[in-house]
């Protein structure tokens, strides 16, 4: 059907730090096979306007047989809501079991970059219709958490560790409009975080969730990019980093937004167990301010109903 695409690979050693494969990597697969969905059902190029509610359950491990599973779930008139699904088995038995789940938004875009009109998807069963339902339902809410994210402030006066990446975007990461692909930004904002998360905790961290993926304009190869990850707030086992990503010309250096999101991280025990971090204790007043701001994003994230998920244990 042309409103739905199966990715399937082996998870090599490349993609893993150890012996679990990193979020960043997902990240990339969950673009990749979003894009594709995307642009065969907009018959278009497209561009990653949004990625949310990333959930990473089952770690996956390098050798295991991989797949990415896109659906087409809404339409707006530039826009393609797709839901993506990645499931992961040992090749000895085939059988797959869920590791994460996530909707994205692609924006139809012509020759020269603007948004074009995409076909209108229309549900065809019981359960399209519950699941489409259920992605019209975020809109909104996604809205509202946006708003929140947008208006907070980032600035000198807060004093909350941070990592900051600072590199040019080089021509192996371009996509097919000569920019960063979105899964590529995805996977350098997980690598700051994994530092941020790390240097505070003294202990290998892994993320257990990115939310709110934003992304206001590409990032064109030869940009000088900056990733900022900020530790704002901490739970019993719980790291919550915000990330800004920001580039810019080399030669007139104005750093312009492009992307930014919310992740939580967790540290890991020699038995895989997610173990105590330290508590960060808010200073200033935007530390106190953000640290509130993640505790609301909790409160506001765990009001959304969790969409139905298509085929994530088969075999």
């Amino acid at each position: 059907m042309k409103d739905r695409i199966t990715l399937r690979f082996l998870a090599s050693p490349g993609d893993a730090d150890g012996a679990i494969v990193q979020a960043g990597s997902v990240l990339e697969w969950i673009d990749k096979a979003g894009y594709a969905c995307a642009v065969g059902w907009a018959g278009a190029s497209c561009v990653t306007a949004y990625v949310g509610n990333v959930n990473f359950g089952r770690p996956i491990h390098p050798g295991e047989l991989v797949e990415a599973t896109a659906r087409v779930i809404h339409t707006g008139r530039t826009s393609i809501h797709v839901q993506v699904t990645i499931s992961s088995a040992d090749t000895r038995d085939g059988e797959f079991s869920l590791g994460t789940n996530c909707i994205l938004v692609f924006v139809a875009v012509d020759a020269a970059g603007r948004p074009q009109r995409v076909p209108e998807w229309v549900p065809r069963g019981l359960d399209d219709l519950e699941i489409a339902a259920g992605a019209e339902g975020r809109i909104v809410a996604r809205a509202r958490i946006h708003y929140e994210m947008r208006r907070q402030s980032y600035t000198s006066e807060g004093t909350a560790p941070r990592v900051t990446f600072r590199f040019l975007a080089a021509p192996s990461v371009v996509n097919f409009g000569g920019n960063a692909h979105g899964g590529t930004v995805m996977r350098w904002i997980d690598e700051a975080a994994r530092t941020c998360a790390t240097g505070w905790s003294k202990r290998a961290s892994i993320a257990v969730y990115s939310g709110g993926i934003h992304f206001y304009r590409p990032i064109h190869i030869g940009e000088i990019v900056e990733v900022e990850a900020r530790l704002i707030h901490t739970g019993q086992r719980s790291m919550h980093v915000a990330i800004h990503v920001r580039s810019g010309d080399p030669i007139d250096p104005v750093m312009e937004m492009t992307t930014q999101c919310m992740s939580i991280l967790v540290s890991t025990g020699d038995d895989g167990r997610a173990v105590a971090v330290p508590t960060l204790v808010p200073r200033s007043e935007e530390d106190r301010a953000l640290d509130a701001h993640a505790i609301d994003l909790i409160a506001m994230r765990a009001e959304l109903t969790a969409l139905p998920v298509d085929g994530a244990h088969r075999s």
